[in-house]
């Protein structure tokens, strides 16, 4: 992993913050299904892959990073919650086909990966997903484009699925309201 294992590692070290779940995951909650296995895509400190777990679901939690995986076994032993938390770069091993049950996504973006994990889901899984979009309020988020969704992307990226919740609120109406500078998605694999 090297170079980006190294960036995230420098960036969880200064980021001691209690995880939080993505607010997609948090406001849709009542759509996970009661058992199965949950995959939390680049966990971070693993705020996802904690709300998975505490709903009956057994969680793997994959990370670049060392020391966001450090962090969150500390939470999970101490909560001592069904997650199996490892760094794992998902570019080179992605998750197998039709091995799990939800996907959770959040502030990551590999476009070339999409195809992969819509494999990954079982039919009737669940893509909960949330990041960046180009048009932006303000300055939060990345500033490269290669991490930043154009317009209505989230929903070409896995057109093979139904569509169950899709925000965007782009520049539109009070750029005080709303989702600002993102964009989400709950879907199912049919």
């Amino acid at each position: 992993m090297g170079d980006l294992q190294e960036k995230w590692d420098n960036i969880y070290r200064n980021k001691l913050l209690e995880p939080t779940a993505s607010s997609v995951l948090i406001n849709y909650s009542y759509l996970l299904p009661t058992e199965g296995i949950a995959l939390d895509l680049a966990c971070g400190q693993g705020g996802n892959a904690l709300l998975l777990a505490q709903s009956g679901l057994e969680v793997w939690a994959w990370d670049a990073s060392a020391v966001a995986i450090e962090q969150l076994e500390k939470h999970i032993n101490v909560k001592q919650l069904n997650i199996d938390a490892q760094v794992h770069d998902v570019i080179l091993s992605p998750p197998l086909p039709e091995s799990i049950d939800v996907l959770v996504v959040s502030f990551f973006l590999d476009r070339a990966l999409c195809a992969q994990l819509y494999s990954a889901l079982k039919p009737g899984g669940i893509l909960f997903y949330q990041t960046y979009c180009q048009q932006k309020t303000s300055e939060q988020g990345p500033k490269n484009p290669d991490y930043l969704l154009a317009d209505n992307e989230l929903l070409q990226l896995f057109p093979e699925m139904k569509v169950r919740i899709y925000q965007q609120d782009a520049l539109l109406g009070d750029p005080k309201k709303g989702l600002r500078n993102q964009a989400i998605l709950v879907a199912e694999k049919v």
